[in-house]
């Protein structure tokens, strides 16, 4: 026989399978001999009061074995002689499109202006080490997106356009742990995720499908109002070659230059609001101790806790974005003269520190003109005012927490997650006062919310910009055709439509299907 249950538990039997047998057989009066396996299906913690609880969702097998895996697999076609459709970027949302046309029997041809998975390790370790930023492989460009090395995040709200649960079927068909099926929040982790990424595209030449890394598309190929391919230039030769197909176009929010093409060249684009601001970071003790209620911290069976912070501050959202708890801050610059920051977290989160962006949202109608460019410029020149403060190099201007809500600046800064290093800055100063009044009033809301958040013990890193794309590429909601060119299909967090890892996985796939 076979059972579910909702139970709710305390973390030590939560975290063992023995224990958590021994809990079900007195709760349930089975006999603890004919209970032959339990498998959790869900789970979540619940931290809101002193005693924290495990929420889990258990199948509990009544003397008989599972016979079922934990997920159903997905079965990928040969593509090798079908129809080809280009893909743009391999990313979430390129990767998963490629995937996706596979099988529907469509031959993909990959494009990735940036480096394979682990050659881009190389190029993300120069910034740190040398100051250098490659601006065709770092922490943006290259095999696997802005998500293969900024943590590996797969929580999402975006529920009403895919399947979730296929998104994540599909990671653990390429070697992410089964638990991003169980978990409320679930994660990967920045270790991991490089081989899962491997593993996809060894999946799509495997099937036919070709991927090529340091190929970086130059322009499109129309005739009319009809797409027929993209020009790309061979970054190791110079070389330029045509590719002929319908093109799913997702090169993620930092490719300007893709951007400025496009304006350029009159296809329809608008602003898209943004949020901007800094990472916070903490130590991570000390958010276990706030977000757990416990001097002790997390202890010996919880997972570095979590936050989310959200309040108004005159019209405008400011939140908590990105929390990465047991992290790490990252240099996230993609080109000369800039500083941006990002955060990431390992699969175990279990470094010192905890951290998170705190943005305030921008809107167009902030800024002054019609250009379609406008926030996307804005981005540019706060990045760039960073960049100088920072005496031109990826060392960040940071001010300890207290010390910017109170207008002080800091005349040292703990240590620090940052590998290139800070340098202490008036950012309450230089920061515009409608990005630094606003996280001001809010860090006070936060401080009085949680006791202990507001502390001259966290520091905040400058700047962060790219948490979406500046502006979104017009589609037909129907068709998910750009409205002017029939066969290119914006897509993914680059084109204005997700905002993470699981709903840019989710737009490829809805791409590929109306390509097909």
């Amino acid at each position: 026989m076979i059972k579910e249950k909702q139970i709710r538990v305390l973390p030590q039997v939560a975290a063992d399978i023995a224990n958590l047998k021994t809990y079900i057989s007195e709760e349930e009066a089975i006999r603890l001999n004919d209970i032959k396996h339990v498998r959790i299906i869900r789970r979540s913690i619940d931290a809101r009061h002193r005693t924290v609880y495990v929420n889990l969702t258990v199948r509990i097998y009544i003397n008989e074995q599972p016979d079922e895996e934990p997920f159903e697999r997905i079965e990928y076609r040969d593509v090798s002689n079908c129809k080809p459709a280009i893909v743009v970027g391999a990313g979430p949302a390129g990767l998963f499109a490629a995937l996706r046309l596979i099988e529907l029997g469509i031959k993909p041809i990959v494009v990735e202006r940036g480096k394979n998975v682990r050659e881009r390790k190389n190029d993300i370790a120069k910034i740190a080490r040398q100051q250098k930023v490659d601006t065709e492989s770092n922490y943006s460009f290259g095999e696997g997106g802005a998500g293969a090395y900024s943590d590996g995040k797969l929580f999402t709200r975006s529920k009403k356009r895919g399947s979730v649960e296929k998104i994540l079927r599909v990671f653990c068909q390429h070697g992410a742990s089964t638990d991003i099926l169980i978990d409320a929040h679930p994660h990967i982790g920045t270790d991991r995720l490089p081989a899962v990424i491997e593993n996809m595209r060894k999946t799509i030449i495997g099937c036919g499908g070709e991927v090529y890394f340091q190929t970086k598309m130059t322009s499109l190929k129309c005739r009319g109002n009809s797409i027929e391919g993209i020009v790309v230039e061979e970054l190791t030769s110079g070389d330029e070659r045509e590719l002929e197909g319908s093109v799913i176009l997702a090169t993620g929010h930092s490719a300007r230059d893709v951007y400025r093409y496009l304006h350029h060249n009159n296809i329809t684009m608008e602003a898209k609001g943004i949020a901007v601001g800094v990472r916070l970071e903490h130590p991570a003790h000390l958010i276990d101790q706030i977000q757990y209620h416990s001097h002790a911290g997390r202890g010996k069976y919880l997972p570095a806790a979590e936050y989310s912070f959200v309040t108004q501050v005159d019209g405008r959202g400011v939140y908590s974005f990105c929390m990465c708890p047991g992290g790490v801050v990252i240099p996230a610059a993609t080109g000369n003269e800039q500083v941006v920051v990002n955060g990431m977290s390992p699969s175990n989160r279990n470094t010192a520190w905890s951290n998170s962006g705190m943005v305030v949202e921008l809107r167009p109608e902030d800024l002054e003109g019609e250009d379609v460019l406008r926030v996307m410029k804005y981005q540019e020149e706060l990045e760039k005012k960073c960049w100088m403060q920072a005496n031109m190099k990826q060392t960040a201007p940071a001010q300890r927490m207290a010390d910017f809500v109170n207008n002080k600046l800091s005349y040292d800064l703990p240590k620090s997650s940052y590998q290139p290093g800070l340098i202490s800055s008036p950012m309450h100063f230089w920061m515009p006062e409608s990005i630094s009044g606003r996280l001001q009033r809010a860090f006070r809301q936060f401080g009085k919310q949680s006791h202990g958040f507001l502390t001259n013990d966290a520091v905040i890193i400058g700047v962060e910009t790219r948490t979406s794309a500046p502006l979104r590429i017009i589609r037909n909601k129907d068709t998910l055709q750009h409205v002017e060119i029939n066969g290119l299909y914006p897509c993914g967090e680059g084109a204005g439509y997700a905002g993470g890892i699981v709903s840019a996985a989710i737009d490829g796939e809805r791409c590929a299907e109306k390509l097909a």
